[in-house]
Order: structure tokens, then sequence, then C-alpha cells
């Protein structure tokens, strides 16, 4: 099989800073989460785009590092990001149409 990759792949410290990373943002979701439980009016304003952006966040990471994705051609990268682009589209139409059916 043909080498896809011009970077080397990840060391042992990589993942492992990855992974602090991971559990930052994580105790960050779960701080939002119970600030939103005692400030009533945080919740809708600004929490729910703090913790959607933060899993976002968290997706990306993810795929960059631990699915590889980071390390390989362009080409696989600007296709995957197309769909996830796409699905993200497909479920804001989604949400916002079982909204305004509310």
């Amino acid at each position: 099989m043909a080498e896809t990759s011009t970077k080397s792949p990840p060391t042992t410290r990589v993942y492992i800073r990855v992974a602090l990373l991971l559990g930052v943002l994580t105790a960050i979701e779960v701080g939002l989460y119970y600030l939103a439980e005692f400030a009533d009016g945080f919740t809708h304003s600004m929490g729910a785009p703090l913790l959607i952006g933060l899993a976002i966040a968290k997706f990306l990471i993810v795929v960059g590092y631990f699915m590889h994705l980071r390390y390989e051609r362009p080409l696989l990268s600007r296709t995957f990001a197309i769909g996830a682009v796409l699905a993200g589209g497909l479920y804001a139409v989604v949400i916002a149409d079982t909204l305004a059916r509310l």
C-alpha cells in the first residue's frame, strides 16, 4: 500500500495531550450544564450555543487525531468535511421545521 501521508503519525505524548484537552472541554461542558441548572436565563440565551460549539470542537478533535484524518490526504479530509457540513445543515433544517410546527 502506498504511503498516503507526508506528516509523521502522532506520538503517545500527542495522544495524552489530546485526551487531556478533551477532558478539560468535557469539564467545561459539565460546568455549563450545572450553571444552566441554577441560572434559568442562561440555558437558552448562551448555554445551548456554547454546549453545541464545545461538542463540535470535541468532534473535530476526535476525528482529526483518533481517526487519523489529520494525517490523511487532503481529499479525504475535504470529503469528510463536506459530508459533515451537509449532515449539519440537514439537522438544522429538521430542527427548525420541528420548532416551527410547535
